[in-house]
């Protein structure tokens, strides 16, 4: 596991200190299910073992098995965290042991959120925890709304010291159902005490957007329509569907990636300058950003589905042919967009999202095209054309930046050479924290600024409504490709001379 450092966080809403983790309760709703075993339970050992939760963080497992017990569950934990050595195979066991406990809830009904009540009660007395809890739903989005009323109807919406509702995407599936749970949310929860997630907002590197755009002047004296020509925003992956085809089918890569993922890019982007590096200041921005694009239309988006090809030079089947799919299923694993923001900042820029399963290699990386020289002087002297300059941050994997520019090649005939100048994390910093590591300590400081606002949720909901219901059938595309070449009329092809990737960077390519 990556280790984690410690960072100042903005002010909070709810009392919490921002340097601290209080003494309190974690409470994990779908305990024994795959995120909690993969991501939030590895997680949270991550950061008993770097001393940030020292004050205590009691851990409470919440699932609907009946039969399982305390015990049962900490050989659950164990089997989760990955360990180096006996050393820390025992610490795990130690931390288990003082730290993890578990509760049935059966089938959700009240007598079994009032037993919940009761069992966080007397482990808040044992434990000396002054009524301060968090409470994560890493559940199916169907099970949501009977736990968040179950919550509220056993009074666990709110306690002596502070209480958190943690909510995993997708955070409904539309305007209208978002706007559902959003109400139901706020009929037991303030928004001061919501955290909605969005794991990209935990990877170092996203946050870096802000501290690459506010903290350097000769960039942000340069992010605007009069010096950039467009934005690229790319999450590609080279997975399929792998063992979600249930979900997935429900949810195509519109719902799943673009209404998540790629707008909280494209907000941090294209945000106006914050008032201040706090989480209200932040989100307030995001959400201006958000409604100012352009209604979409079908006329500005292509959606597509892969079919059987090759991944590394090994053969992969068609979405079609995974299992648990249709055979004659119309969802889309590949989506492109071009947005236009009415704003002062932005007006006539295009701004291209793409996305895709089964893609050539998994890539996140945002690409800023600026404007060329408004005069090419060297006509007379060379033949090349002019190259406008690029800034290319990756985000995954590889994460850093490069940016394009031009420079004399030594000796005649007189010769313009493209080269990069570059910044890669690993050769920096050498480690990086897992995204969920930087998010639940988030919670348990009370510090919102990664998390997602209600307003957020409508306003991309919103955005992307008249695209949620397209009839048209998606465009085939080989697995392996960057997509369906339909791609070609909404983004633009990429210089070829320019790399496609950080890996190019680390091995010194230059275009």
């Amino acid at each position: 596991m990556t280790p984690i450092s410690v960072t100042p966080s903005p002010a909070t809403g709810d009392g919490a200190s921002p340097q601290t983790t209080e003494q309190s309760i974690f409470v994990i709703f779908g305990a024994t299910g795959d995120l909690a075993k993969r991501k939030i339970l590895p997680a949270l050992y991550e950061l008993h073992r770097h001393g940030l939760t020292d004050k205590g963080c009691v851990i409470l497992g919440v699932s609907r098995d009946a039969a399982m017990d305390d015990a049962g569950y900490r050989a659950v934990v164990r089997e989760s965290v990955p360990t180096e050595g006996e050393a820390q195979a025992a610490d795990v066991t130690a931390w288990s042991d003082a730290s993890v406990h578990y509760q049935g809830i059966g089938n959700g009904e009240p007598a079994d959120f009032v037993a919940l009540r009761s069992r966080i009660e007397g482990l808040e007395h044992d434990h000396g925890i002054p009524g301060k809890r968090s409470f994560y739903l890493s559940l199916p989005p169907q099970a949501f709304p009977s736990t968040i009323a179950g919550l509220g109807a056993a009074g666990l919406n709110h306690s002596a010291g502070w209480t958190r509702l943690v909510v995993e995407k997708p955070f409904g599936r539309d305007l209208a159902s978002a706007q559902e749970l959003n109400r139901l949310v706020h009929q037991y929860f303030d928004e001061s005490q919501v955290y909605r997630i969005d794991h990209y907002l935990g990877k170092e590197t996203v946050q870096n957007l802000l501290v690459f755009r506010f903290a350097n002047a000769m960039f942000e004296s340069l992010w605007n329509r009069d010096h950039i020509e467009s934005v690229e925003l790319t999450v590609a992956e080279e997975l399929g569907v792998e063992q979600r085809a249930g979900y997935y089918e429900q949810a195509g890569a519109l719902r799943d990636m673009v209404q998540s993922h790629l707008t909280q890019l494209l907000a941090l982007v294209a945000m106006e300058v914050p008032t201040a590096f706090e989480a209200g200041a932040i989100r307030e921005e995001k959400v201006k950003a958000l409604r100012s694009i352009a209604p979409m239309t079908t006329a500005s988006s292509v959606f597509g589905q892969y079919t059987a090809g090759r991944i590394d030079g090994m053969p992969v089947p068609g979405y079609r042919e995974e299992s648990g799919v249709s055979p004659t299923s119309t969802t889309e694993t590949f989506v492109a967009l071009r947005m236009c923001l009415d704003n002062w900042r932005w007006q006539g820029v295009p701004f291209y999202l793409r996305t895709g399963k089964r893609m050539a290699r998994r890539l996140t990386e945002i690409r800023v095209r600026f404007r060329q020289a408004p005069v090419w002087m060297f006509r007379s002297v060379s033949d090349a054309s002019p190259q406008a300059n690029t800034l290319v941050i990756t985000l995954q994997p590889n994460e850093g930046f490069l940016l394009f520019f031009e420079v004399k090649a030594p000796g005649e005939p007189f010769r313009l050479q493209r080269l990069t100048l570059h910044f890669d994390y690993e050769e920096a910093f050498k480690t990086l924290p897992e995204a969920y590591q930087t998010l639940l300590l988030d919670i348990l400081r009370g510090d919102q600024t990664l998390f997602v606002h209600a307003d957020e949720v409508e306003a991309s909901w919103r955005l992307y409504a008249p695209l949620l219901d397209q009839t048209v059938a998606p465009h085939p595309y080989p697995a392996g490709a960057w997509g369906p070449a339909e791609t070609s009329s909404i983004v633009p092809d990429r210089d070829p001379r320019e790399p496609t990737d950080a890996q190019r960077q680390k091995a010194g390519a230059a275009a």
